[in-house]
């Protein structure tokens, strides 16, 4: 089936929500490889593993009309495929040309290339955010593709930076404009998200009343995303970041759970003050996104004495990821799940985690 890329872009530019979707399916009759098409849908939603689910679809192969098996079914099931990749690096300062490009599995390789994300393509725009002499950090976003954006690689050869977020976008149904695209600002503070609020559009209204009224009107954009760094903030972020994550997903699956929603939150985040980076990796499932932290860059020497880009690193320089940015054998440690890192210089501190609901 060599169209379903296409139809994918036409589907989420084109379509009204409640009508089609986008959704992982299998050939029945040969067996062969998971793909993307078009579905309507009969509302209410269903949980997506019910057998109830699959009676109340029908899928139609676009080249041939043929009947197509879904796997799952259900109104928000196209949204687990469109998901997001990010880093956050810290140490020594680096050239951000080299921090994007110059990896193996760079993470513009990855806006095209993923090999471990929902979603092989991440084009729907970037970001950078970094720190220079200013603790209000500096973010560059685009609503171009990342591997096509030249803004992109004349500002990255440019500056320099001992702290850097960046992140490649795939979206879960909201607009493709600037003020969608993470890295999220807000005075020192910057946040990245990978994932998603399942069907934010019946928890919205929810969410967004409990935003501090000081904060609300910096809200910019429509994302899930941002909601909830907004909520994040309310609840104490620049106080105590664990506590307020913590508690913000908490009031996220408890409003989800209030909506009928089995798993209201799926998350990999990271956020930082500019002196420290807190990351996290979780979801109600149990089934999170990848994450991964790299190892201490004296051990990595060891290893690999020869390597010339490890001996312009400071000892210090850290690295957490959504998939790593290369093969060298021992330099990356997934992040496990429901886990939190603080990384602050060379130290990483690994905590379980678990929402607070007050």
């Amino acid at each position: 089936m060599p169209h379903h890329g296409k139809l994918r872009a036409s589907l989420l530019a084109r379509v009204p929500p409640g009508s089609l979707r986008l959704c992982q399916i299998r050939d029945v009759a040969t067996g062969g490889h998971d793909v993307a098409v078009f579905v309507r849908f009969r509302p209410p939603p269903l949980d997506p593993g019910s057998a109830a689910a699959a009676t109340r679809c029908r899928a139609l192969s676009p080249d041939t009309g043929d009947s197509l098996k879904v796997v799952p079914c259900c109104d928000s099931c196209w949204k687990g495929l469109l998901m997001c990749r990010w880093l956050a690096y810290s140490g020594s300062p680096v050239n951000l040309q080299d921090l994007l490009y110059g990896p193996e599995h760079s993470l513009v390789v990855q806006s095209k290339h993923s090999t471990m994300g929902a979603e092989t393509t991440n084009g729907d725009g970037f970001g950078v955010g970094w720190y220079s002499a200013s603790p209000r950090p500096g973010v560059f976003h685009s609503a171009e593709p990342a591997w096509n954006d030249r803004n992109l690689r004349e500002l990255s050869a440019q500056a320099h930076s001992g702290r850097v977020f960046a992140h490649i976008r795939a979206s879960t149904g909201s607009a493709v404009q600037q003020t969608n695209c993470h890295p999220f600002r807000h005075d020192r503070w910057l946040w990245m998200h990978n994932g998603l609020i399942t069907d934010f559009s019946r928890v919205k209204r929810d969410l967004t009343l409990a935003v501090d009224p000081e904060l609300f009107p910096q809200i910019e954009g429509s994302t899930d995303s941002e909601l909830f760094f907004y909520l994040a903030l309310t609840f104490g972020l620049a106080r105590d970041p664990l506590a307020a994550v913590a508690s913000a997903v908490g009031f996220i699956e408890q409003t989800g759970h209030q909506h009928g929603i089995e798993y209201p939150i799926q998350m990999t985040v990271a956020t930082t003050d500019g002196e420290s980076t807190w990351a996290f990796r979780y979801s109600s499932a149990g089934k999170s996104r990848s994450l991964y932290c790299s190892t201490d860059i004296t051990a990595l020497r060891t290893l690999h004495p020869a390597n010339e880009l490890l001996g312009k690193l400071s000892d210090d320089a850290r690295l957490v990821v959504s998939e790593p940015l290369g093969s060298m054998e021992g330099a990356w440690h997934e992040v496990p799940e429901s886990s939190s890192l603080l990384v602050h210089g060379a130290t990483i501190e690994l905590a379980p985690f678990s929402p607070i609901v007050n």
